[in-house]
């Protein structure tokens, strides 16, 4: 069956999971969030409350399993320690593997939190071990790159989503209300394989091809860069990145370089806003040659390198057009 993951918000709530079970686990983070490949059979709870970490002595992340052994035993580790600890005694301790996790993203401190946790943990409680229910607090600013992860923006939320973590696939809730009904209807649509995948796009820009670089969203990518008759420079990009941001500017005089040439276009999108199944980004910059392969560039980040690069593609392309017109 497995666990749902508990709020702890006081010390009370700690020692009653502590001693309902033989083994439990505690996560004392100043940033709530977990994701755990496997779960086992055994009390799973997080927590940021000041109370609870004082009365455990902790006193930076930590992750703290606890274990009857006649008395009362715990052990403490390091939070850089937590990931290499799960990899190593997955095998003994977790034991049921729980590949969907459903995430709640809410402010902690609004008046509707208690009514909304609370039928999120109902929900957790009924499809204990077939998914695993994570809180995402949407106040605490050290969570924003599992907002842009998650596209979520501040008037999103309350949202619900499903992460299936072999896959990486994301589902959107649909209803906007977190209802325990709401919630039962689209964990059951997930799991009975009915609900539709959630690829977020920004809408295509009215003035999306009227600068030098064009402004490519997630609707328009397939149609302009799988376009045959052209050739499409794209930069992939997340707004946050200092490095990106300082790229644009070099990105903005390449494309003025090509803005003559009508088989060519220089474009950029924001990974941030934007699911790309067809392109595996791993990393901010990239940049890719389209659709030709596509080609993925790896040299230098500057004007003249770019320029260089794509001199030679388009040289190699029209080679090859030869050749087939041969």
């Amino acid at each position: 069956t497995g666990p749902s993951t508990v709020l702890i918000n006081s010390t009370a709530q700690a020692e009653a999971i502590i001693k309902a079970d033989d083994l439990a686990v505690i996560g004392f983070f100043r940033v709530i969030f977990w994701k755990a490949q496997k779960v086992p059979e055994m009390a799973f709870g997080m927590t940021a409350s000041e109370d609870v970490c004082a009365t455990y002595g902790i006193q930076r992340n930590s992750l703290l399993v606890f274990e009857k052994v006649g008395g009362l035993k715990s052990g403490c580790l390091r939070c850089d320690d937590v990931e290499s600890f799960v990899s190593q005694t997955s095998v003994k301790i977790f034991d049921v593997p729980v590949e969907n996790h459903v995430l709640l993203f809410t402010p902690t401190n609004s008046e509707a939190f208690s009514e909304i946790y609370g039928n999120y943990k109902s929900a957790a409680a009924e499809f204990r071990g077939k998914m695993l229910f994570v809180l995402v607090d949407t106040d605490e600013v050290r969570n924003g790159r599992i907002f842009e992860y998650f596209r979520i923006r501040d008037i999103d939320v309350p949202a619900v989503r499903i992460l299936n973590l072999p896959s990486d696939a994301r589902y959107k809730m649909p209803a906007d209300e977190v209802t325990l009904e709401n919630l039962r209807a689209f964990c059951h649509s997930y799991l009975d394989g009915k609900a539709k995948q959630h690829l977020p796009s920004e809408e295509i820009p009215e003035d999306w091809d009227k600068m030098p670089v064009k402004v490519l969203v997630g609707k328009n990518f397939h149609s302009i860069v799988f376009n045959k008759t052209m050739t499409v420079f794209v930069m992939f990009y997340a707004p946050w990145s200092h490095e990106c941001r300082k790229l644009l500017q070099i990105w903005d005089k390449l494309a003025e370089q090509y803005q003559s040439h009508q088989d060519i276009m220089i474009a950029k999108i924001d990974v941030t806003a934007n699911d790309l199944q067809s392109v595996g980004v791993e990393r901010y910059p990239f940049f890719t040659l389209f659709p030709a392969g596509p080609v993925a560039y790896t040299g230098e980040y500057t004007l003249e390198a770019f320029s260089e690069f794509l001199e030679e593609q388009i040289k190699t392309i029209a080679e090859a057009g030869e050749k087939v017109c041969m």
